[in-house]
């Protein structure tokens, strides 16, 4: 087991890691939008979808995984009212690869996020 870190996606803010790899396969924690420095992106659904995904991007990379070897998503919304939106920036970075998904809508996030996703990836 290898515990996955970067300083290119946010700190963890609890008593968990970023990800890790178990034979060759990467498992995220979930992301927010938060910046690699911490600060919260308090923008629209799309802003912080596409913060979550720089943050997945920069794990995934540090796993020695990427966005085309990831196998399942998980999605947790505010509120699904959003999904059209969250749905479509998801499919800017899942056009081509289609992983598996699930999506659901949930009471309350972390620092009040929209959107929180994690997702299990082959490593290369």
């Amino acid at each position: 087991m290898k515990i996955v870190s970067t300083n290119q996606a946010p700190a963890a803010i609890g008593p968990y890691s970023q990800g890790i790899t178990v034979n060759n396969v990467f498992y995220s924690s979930g992301q927010i939008p938060l910046t690699a420095q911490g600060e919260m992106i308090n923008g629209t659904i799309e802003e912080q979808t596409h913060q979550v995904f720089q943050n997945l991007q920069a794990v995934l990379s540090e796993a020695g995984a990427s966005l085309e070897t990831v196998v399942k998503a998980t999605v947790f919304l505010k509120d699904m009212e959003m999904f059209g939106a969250f749905n479509h920036v998801y499919g800017e970075y899942f056009h081509a690869h289609k992983p598996a998904r699930s999506c659901v809508e949930v009471a309350r996030l972390p620092k009040d996020a929209l959107v929180e996703i994690e997702v299990v990836a082959l490593v290369k």
